[in-house]
């Protein structure tokens, strides 16, 4: 018999709606991505890179080739040809920042961020709007609600579905 709560009702019922909440959070980021590579010109992958190296690099830690491979799961084959696609459009730099020459460090273009930040804006203004209708102590059980959630799937992805790839059937073991 499902849980229930009087204030909140079927437990049940509220997962089901949370996780049809974050769904839909993350198809309109994709869809968010894919109209700023349109506005670009540019391939959706192509975008959702270059948006993965702007964060990075807002948040002060900008992405290596590598790091980035992880982000946006291509092959390093495949993240190096994209790099030299958005390099020759203007939208990226490697430089070589870290005392380790071989570590090349990616960076936007200065020509791109007025535009990034251009199209981003009314984003990131109507999200800021819409989160200070909550108190500090409100999103931090946010915050750690979705850090916890977030460290799950990243669990799931390294142990469960590591060895799964398309069109692979999972041995008996694996059930």
């Amino acid at each position: 018999m499902p849980m229930e709560t009087p204030e909140f009702g079927n437990l049940e019922v509220q997962r089901d709606r949370l996780m049809e909440g974050l769904r839909a959070f993350g198809a309109n980021y994709t869809e968010f991505t894919q109209r700023f590579a349109t506005w670009l010109g540019l391939h959706s992958t192509d975008a959702a890179a270059l948006t993965e190296i702007l964060y990075a690099e807002d948040k002060g830690s900008p992405l290596s080739p590598a790091r980035l491979s992880e982000r946006i799961s291509l092959s390093s084959g495949a993240t190096t040809i994209l790099l030299n696609r958005l390099e020759l459009a203007g939208h990226i730099v490697r430089t070589r920042e870290h005392t380790d020459g071989r570590i090349v460090t990616l960076r936007s273009s200065p020509d791109i961020r007025p535009r990034a930040e251009e199209f981003f804006g009314p984003y990131a203004a109507r999200m800021a709007a819409e989160m200070s209708r909550y108190t500090p102590e409100r999103l931090q059980q946010f915050e750690d609600f979705i850090g916890h959630l977030r460290e799950t799937m990243d669990a799931l992805l390294t142990d469960e579905y590591q060895q799964r790839r398309p069109g692979a059937r999972p041995s008996p073991g694996d059930a």
